[in-house]
C-alpha cells in the first residue's frame, strides 16, 4: 500500500478524539472511579482474616466461579488476590462494550450517516479512516489502563504491588482492545451500524459463555475463549504477562483481515449484504407499528434467542451450584438428607437471585433502545414520510413504546424460562416454574420504570436522552458487585432495580409491584407529553 492510502490518518485520530472527547471521559471517570474505589474499600472489607477466609470459600464455588472466574491463589490470602479475582472478568466487560461503542461509532456508524463520504472526498487517503479508529482505540484503551494501574497503586491494598497493578491495568486495557478491533471486523461485515453493534455484542456474549462454562467444568479450557485469558493474567499471584501479549497478537492479526476486508468493499456496503426487500410492501405494514417490528425483527429474533441461551447456560450449572454433598461433604453428612436437599434449593434460589438482576438489566437494553430510537429514527429523517401521513404523534409514540415493551418482557421472561428449563434436568431435587417466575413477576416493574424514565428524557431532552442508560448502569454495578464493595443499602435503592425483594429466594411485594407499575405508566405519559410538545428532532 502506498503511503498516499493512509494520508491525514493522524489529522482524523485527532479530529475523532475532540469529537468524542466527553464521552471518552465519562467512560474513563466511570471506570477508573470503579477500579479506584472499588481498591480502596477492599482492605476495609476483607483486612481480618475471618472476612478472607470466609469470602474465599465464597469465591470457590461453582457459582461465584462462573461470575468471577476461579481463584487459584494460595495461601498465604491477601486483599489484592481477592480484588483481582472479583474485579477482572467483571472489568474486562465494561471495558469491551466500551470499545463496542467507540469502534462502530467511528466506522459504520459514520458510513450509515454519509459523513465517511464527504471525509473521503477531500484529500484523505483510503485507508486513512479506519487506521484513525485504529488509533483512538488504542490511545483511549492506553490512557485507560494507566489510569486504572495509577488508581490501584494509590488505593494501596493489602498484597498489591506495582508489578501487578501495571499488569491489571493494561490487560483491561489489552483485552479491551481486542474487542475493539473485533467491532471494527464486523464493521466490515455488516452493511449498518446495528448489524454490526449485534455481531460484535454476539461475539462478546459467545466468548463470555466459553468463558463461564470452562471456568466451572476445567479451567483449563478457558484458553479457547479469548475473553477467558484476562484470567490467567494471575493478578497479585503469578503476574503472567503472556495473555496481554497473545491478546495483542491476535489484536494484529485481526487488524491485518480488517484492512483486507475493508479493501474489498464498497463505502456503506459490507461484506454480508442485506436480503433485497420485496417490490411491494405486506399487507403487515400497514401501519407504524408493524413498520417497527419489521424493522427491529432481526434484533428483536436475536435478543430472544440471546436471552434464552444465557438462561439455558447458567441453569445447566445448577446441579454444581447446589451441590453440598461435594463442596462439603462432613457438613453434608451432619445435616442429613433432607436438610441437604433444603439446603442445596436455597443455595441455587440465592444464584438465581444474582442472575436475575443480570436478566432484568439484559432485558432493559433493547427496550431501551428501541424507545430511544424515537429521537434516533426523527433525527436521521427516517420519520418524514410517516409524519408527512395522517399518523398522530400519540400513534407513532405508543408504536415504539409498545415495540419496547414486548421486547423487555419477553426477553426478561425467556432468560429466566431458560435458566428454569436447563437447571431441571440437572437438579436433584427440581424447583417448580412458580418459584423461577416470582423473579419475572418482581423485575419486570422495574424494568419497566426504568424505560418510562428513558422516555421522559427522550421527550424532554432528546440530544442528552443518552442519560438515561445511568439507571441500568449503576444499576447493574450496585446490585452485581454491591455486597462485595460494601455499598450501603441507601445506595442500591437509587435504582428501581434496588428496590425489589431478593426473587425467587423470597416472594414478590405485590403492592411495590403494582405502585411500579403505575409509575411506569405515568413516566410513559409525562414522556408522550414532552415529546408532543417538542419541535421535530433535526441532524
Amino acid at each position: 500500500m502506498r503511503n498516499s492510502s493512509f494520508s491525514q490518518a493522524g489529522y482524523l485520530t485527532r479530529f475523532y478524539l475532540r469529537r468524542d472527547w466527553l464521552k471518552i471521559v465519562i467512560w474513563m471517570i466511570g471506570l477508573v472511579g470503579l477500579m479506584g474505589v472499588g481498591g480502596g474499600k477492599f482492605d476495609g472489607l476483607y483486612g481480618t482474616k475471618a472476612a478472607m477466609d470466609s469470602i474465599v470459600s465464597t469465591l470457590k464455588t461453582p457459582a461465584m466461579v462462573s461470575l468471577f472466574g476461579p481463584f487459584t491463589a494460595q495461601q498465604p490470602y491477601n486483599v489484592a488476590l481477592i480484588f483481582a479475582v472479583e474485579m477482572m472478568v467483571f472489568m474486562g466487560l465494561f471495558m469491551a462494550m466500551m470499545n463496542i461503542y467507540f469502534a462502530v461509532r467511528g466506522t459504520r456508524a459514520e458510513e450509515d450517516s454519509g459523513i465517511l463520504e464527504l471525509i473521503r472526498a477531500h484529500s484523505v487517503g483510503k485507508y486513512a479512516p479506519l487506521l484513525a479508529s485504529i488509533m483512538e482505540l488504542l490511545i483511549i484503551n492506553v490512557v485507560t489502563g494507566i489510569l486504572e494501574s495509577l488508581s490501584l497503586m494509590a488505593a494501596n491494598m493489602t498484597g498489591a504491588d506495582s508489578t501487578g497493578s501495571w499488569l491489571f491495568g493494561l490487560g483491561l486495557a489489552a483485552v479491551g482492545f481486542m474487542f475493539g478491533v473485533f467491532s471494527l471486523l464486523m464493521a466490515q461485515l455488516s452493511d449498518n451500524a446495528r448489524g454490526a453493534t449485534m455481531l460484535s455484542y454476539l461475539v462478546l456474549a459467545l466468548l463470555y459463555l466459553v468463558r463461564m462454562m470452562t471456568d466451572v467444568s476445567n479451567p483449563d479450557y478457558t484458553l479457547w475463549s479469548p475473553f477467558g485469558w484476562i484470567e490467567k493474567l494471575s493478578v497479585y499471584d503469578q503476574n503472567n504477562w503472556w495473555p496481554l501479549f497473545a491478546m495483542l497478537v491476535v489484536s494484529l492479526v485481526t487488524i491485518a483481515v480488517t484492512f483486507y476486508a475493508y479493501a474489498h468493499r464498497d463505502v456503506t456496503a459490507g461484506l454480508i449484504a442485506t436480503r433485497s426487500g420485496r417490490k411491494r410492501a405486506s399487507v403487515l405494514l400497514a401501519g407504524p407499528f408493524s413498520l417497527i417490528f419489521r424493522l427491529e425483527r432481526t434484533s428483536f429474533f436475536v435478543w430472544m434467542i440471546g436471552m434464552f441461551v444465557l438462561g439455558v447456560s447458567y441453569g445447566s450449572i445448577f446441579g454444581t451450584v447446589g451441590d453440598i454433598m461435594k463442596s462439603n461433604p462432613a457438613m453434608a453428612g451432619l445435616l442429613g438428607e433432607n436438610a441437604v436437599n433444603a439446603a442445596n434449593q436455597t443455595v441455587i434460589l440465592n444464584f438465581a437471585a444474582l442472575l436475575s438482576i443480570v436478566f432484568v438489566v439484559l432485558g432493559t437494553v433493547p427496550t431501551m433502545q428501541i424507545v430511544l430510537k424515537l429521537n434516533g429514527d426523527e433525527r436521521k429523517g427516517w420519520l418524514e414520510q410517516i409524519h408527512a401521513k395522517s399518523i398522530s404523534r400519540l400513534h407513532l409514540y405508543c408504536s415504539y413504546v409498545v415495540m419496547a415493551l414486548i421486547t423487555g418482557t419477553l426477553a426478561l421472561l425467556l432468560g429466566i424460562l431458560g435458566m428454569y428449563a436447563a437447571g431441571q434436568s440437572v437438579m436433584d431435587s427440581p424447583l417448580p416454574l412458580s418459584r423461577f417466575l416470582r423473579s419475572f413477576y418482581g423485575y419486570l416493574p422495574a424494568l419497566l420504570v426504568t424505560v418510562g424514565i428513558g422516555a421522559v428524557l427522550a421527550g424532554l431532552l432528546p440530544r442528552l436522552q443518552s442519560i438515561s442508560w445511568i439507571v441500568p448502569i449503576y444499576g447493574f454495578i450496585s446490585l452485581y458487585l454491591g455486597e462485595l464493595l460494601g455499598l450501603p443499602k441507601w445506595s442500591l435503592k437509587l435504582t428501581p432495580y434496588g428496590w425489589i425483594n431478593k426473587v425467587p429466594l423470597h416472594n414478590v411485594q405485590w403492592n411495590m409491584t403494582w405502585e411500579f407499575l403505575v409509575l411506569a405508566l405515568v413516566l410513559f405519559i409525562i414522556g408522550f407529553i414532552f415529546y408532543r410538545r417538542r419541535d421535530m428532532v433535526e441532524n
